[in-house]
Order: structure tokens, then C-alpha cells, then sequence
């Protein structure tokens, strides 16, 4: 059962990656249609990032009191139902009103299954399972382009990827039996019965508010890439709206193919040569964005940053464990998780207003100072929790 269940996690994993990317391969459509600035994606994004952050921090209570499948089944669903009123709505402020069951859904089960992952499975699994979001990341902008390219709007977008998510429900809903039996194979200990921790005892944790703060950075730094990516390639490199939704999907292949090899690299390198690893190739593929070269050039500059991308999130989070102990990781999770998607929720809108008011030229600069900023939270960590 437990090989079984495995494939289970990596379909929940494809499940998260697919709506993830979709607003911003159809923003360049839809925000035409809607007759409102090119910066109001922000308000969407900040919505469902709102969402998550509510969710994530409440992760540790309803998994120790629901169980990760549970929690992983419901969640999914509700964000099956909010794409599938994303496809049905034909004005800005529908689209809003759905993106607050989109990330309410969105933020428990992202918290929740990472520890699981953590807790039960080896760094390459962790990084080969986050591989299958990136799948499910990569297939959305192809699916919008798909779309696009063939006559339809970015309704029918939404609307494929809308039923994919329902088929993942029926088949997580099934599955629910499998958790327990999951958790009782690994032998691990089975910690739902203790107190959960407050916010407030989170945070007194040492290297807790280094850790939150990584993460605001790192997400932020991934989903202003992928929010701002297709509008960048459109409005400053001229590709057309079409081809710039499709090579936008370059940053989440980059995150995909990084994902897969990082599971067989961290059979040789630590979560923390990883971690570094990865940034390093991100500040590299941002300076092929920098510099005057083709435009070519700046397609593989997304691809770079989404392989440097690849390693950091999933061996951040398989080392939480490691660092602040079994019982805690749940707790801390959520509180990463929440932190990621307040990242998420106040910098790319905070861009939308730079390139609103001076120019979308500036985004590389803008994902280098996010860049630094990360880099210095995770060694303040590494000495904090050595």
C-alpha cells in the first residue's frame, strides 16, 4: 500500500503545480477584456495569497485534527470549484470573489503535505514529488497557449484545467485510507495527538523568524518571476501575447527539470550545499536577463532561474525536521508556508506598481534585491540552527 500511496502524493503535487501559473500566462488577455490596469493582477494575487496565509497558519491545528488526507482531499477540491468559476467569469470582480476559496484551498494542503513528505520520505523524494508540481505548473501555461493559439479565450484555459483538478479529486477522495497505513509503514512516530503551538510560540523558536523570512523571499522571487514573465517577454522583449505565454512556461520547465535532477545531486549533496547551489544558478540566469544580449538570451536567463529555483524550496523544508525537531515541524511548516505566500501576496503587486509607474524593464533588478535579501536569511539560519 505504501508504494500506492506514493504515487498518490506525487498526483496531490501535480494538482498544486496546475493552477499555479495560470493567471499569469492569461493576464496579458485578460486584463484587456476587463478593462483595467495591467497592475490589478496584483490585487488577484494578493487575494489568493491572502487565502493561504490564513489557511497555512491554522495547517498544524486541522492536520492534527483531520489527518493529511483529509486534509489534502478537501483542499483540492475546493480549488477544482474555484477554477472552475475562474472559467465561468467574465468580470474582474468575479474573478476576485473566486480567488478566495482558490487560496484558502491552497495553503493548508501545501503546509500539511510538505511535512508529511519530511517527515516520512528521503531529500530526494521531496525534491522529485515538488519535480510533479512543476509538472503540474509547466502543463497550465501550455494549456492557456493551447487555447489561445487555437481561437478559444482564456476561459477554456481555466475550464481544462478546472476538470483536471476534479479528475485529481475523485482519485485523492479514494485514497484517504492509504495516509494512516502510510504513516504506520515508515515507522514514524505519529505526533497528531500533541498541542499544537500557537503563532506567538512559533516565533520564540530560535532561527523561526530567519526561516519565515527565507521564504518570503524565495516565494516571492518565484511568483513574481512566473506572474510577470509573459508580461515582461510582451511589453519589453516584443514577443507576441501568444508566444510570451508559452515561453513563460521556460521558468517552470527550468523548475522541473532542476527538480529532477536534484533528486539523484542530493544523494551526494547536503540540503544546505543544495540550497546554495541553487542560488547561485538563480543569480546567474538573472544577469543573462541583465545584460544587453538576445532575446534568446533571456529565455534561457528564465530557464536558469527556474533550475536555481528547482532545490531551494523542497530542501528547505526536508531539513525543517532536522533543524527544530519532529514535533515542531508541523508548526513551522505552516508558519513557512505562510510567510511564502505573504511573499507572494505583497511583492508582485509591489512590482506591478514599479512597472505601472516607471517600467517592466526593472524586473530583473527587482529579483536580484529579492535574491540578496534570501541568501542572508538562510545563513543567518544555518548559524542559528547549526
Amino acid at each position: 500500500m505504501f508504494p500506492l500511496l506514493l504515487v498518490i502524493i506525487y498526483i496531490a503535487f501535480i494538482s498544486l503545480g496546475l493552477p499555479d501559473s495560470l493567471l499569469g500566462s492569461a493576464w496579458p488577455v485578460m486584463y484587456r477584456e476587463f478593462g483595467v490596469p495591467i497592475s490589478y493582477i496584483g490585487v488577484i494575487s494578493m487575494i489568493i495569497a491572502m487565502g493561504t496565509v490564513i489557511s497555512s497558519l491554522q495547517s498544524d491545528k486541522l492536520t492534527r485534527k483531520f489527518g493529511t488526507g483529509k486534509i489534502t482531499t478537501i483542499s483540492v477540491t475546493m480549488t477544482a470549484v474555484a477554477l472552475f468559476g475562474f472559467s465561468c467569469s467574465h468580470s474582474f470582480g468575479l474573478i476576485c470573489l473566486w480567488a478566495i476559496p482558490y487560496g484558502l484551498g491552497a495553503g493548508s494542503v501545501d503546509a500539511s503535505l510538505n511535512n508529511y513528505v519530511a517527515l516520512h520520505y528521503a531529500s530526494r523524494h521531496m525534491s522529485w514529488l515538488h519535480c510533479m508540481w512543476g509538472v503540474g505548473a509547466t502543463i497550465g501555461p501550455y494549456m492557456m497557449g493551447y487555447a489561445l493559439m487555437h481561437g478559444q479565450n482564456w476561459n477554456a484555459g481555466y475550464q481544462y484545467i478546472s476538470f483536471l483538478q476534479i479528475a485529481f479529486t475523485v482519485i485523492l477522495f479514494f485514497s484517504m485510507t492509504l495516509w494512516k497505513s502510510g504513516t504506520m509503514a515508515t515507522g514514524k512516530e505519529d505526533i497528531s495527538a500533541r498541542k499544537a503551538l500557537s503563532l506567538k510560540e512559533v516565533i520564540q523558536i530560535s532561527g523561526a523568524k530567519e526561516v519565515m523570512l527565507c521564504f518570503f523571499c524565495y516565494c516571492a522571487l518565484e511568483q513574481t518571476t512566473g506572474l510577470w514573465a509573459s508580461s515582461y517577454l510582451t511589453l519589453f522583449k516584443g514577443f507576441s501575447t501568444e508566444m510570451a505565454a508559452s515561453f513563460a512556461s521556460m521558468f517552470f520547465i527550468g523548475i522541473t527539470l532542476g527538480r529532477v535532477l536534484s533528486g539523484f545531486i542530493s544523494m551526494k549533496l547536503s540540503n544546505l550545499q543544495m540550497i546554495r547551489l541553487g542560488q547561485g544558478i538563480i543569480a546567474l540566469g538573472i544577469m543573462m536577463m541583465v545584460l544587453p544580449f538576445e532575446e534568446a538570451i533571456s529565455l534561457v536567463g528564465l530557464l536558469f532561474i527556474g533550475l536555481g529555483c528547482a532545490p531551494i524550496y523542497p530542501c528547505i523544508i526536508h531539513s525543517t525536521p532536522s533543524r527544530f525537531g519532529a514535533d515542531k515541524s508541523q508548526a513551522i511548516i505552516g508558519v513557512q508556508m505562510a510567510s511564502a505566500y505573504a511573499g507572494t501576496c505583497v511583492m508582485p503587486p509591489l512590482f506591478g506598481l514599479i512597472a505601472k509607474h516607471i517600467h517592466i524593464v526593472l524586473l530583473p533588478i527587482y529579483l536580484l534585491i529579492i535574491l540578496l535579501l534570501m541568501v542572508i536569511m538562510h545563513e543567518l539560519l544555518v548559524r542559528k540552527t547549526a
